[in-house]
């Protein structure tokens, strides 16, 4: 990475680079809708490497407990180690909020995300039948759990 990675939080305003990305990363994106509501009640947070957008995520924090319920990097800037320093970013900020633990559900397809998880320390706590859609149907989701008590 050339670039030094930054981060500020979601605006409405930016709303068509985040969708451009999250369009580009997955086959069933969140939509305009589900961000615009995001930003009303989670935590939404732009990743920058230089000047360029590379990623975003969501949590949200209630009660000391944190869940993450989206992470997103740029397809051509995938397998950068960015994935990681915006989970890593997104955990900081779940601990500056007094959570104590954080819960998150990945597609059973997902390998790559999963990875990405369990080497931070996220360990499988169970799944979820039929949660995602999924081309031809559903798919399930492996629900992770994560200790963020130092």
């Amino acid at each position: 990475m050339s670039d030094a990675l930054s981060f500020r939080p979601m605006t409405a305003a930016d709303l068509d680079a985040v969708l451009k990305i999250e369009f580009a990363a997955f086959s069933h994106p969140w939509t305009r809708g589900i961000f615009e509501d995001s930003l009303k009640s989670y935590e939404c947070w732009l990743m920058f490497q230089g000047s360029q957008q590379v990623g975003h995520g969501v949590i949200q924090v209630i009660a000391g407990e944190a869940h993450l319920l989206n992470i997103t990097v740029k397809p051509e800037s995938q397998g950068q180690g960015l994935g990681l320093a915006l989970l890593e970013y997104l955990m900081d900020r779940a601990r500056d909020r007094q959570a104590a633990e954080c819960f998150l559900e990945v597609r059973e397809s997902n390998t790559s995300a999963y990875r990405l998880y369990e080497r931070y320390g996220f360990n499988e706590i169970g799944r979820r039948r039929g949660y995602y859609p999924a081309v031809g149907g559903r798919e399930d989701a492996l629900v992770m759990a994560c200790s963020l008590v130092e």
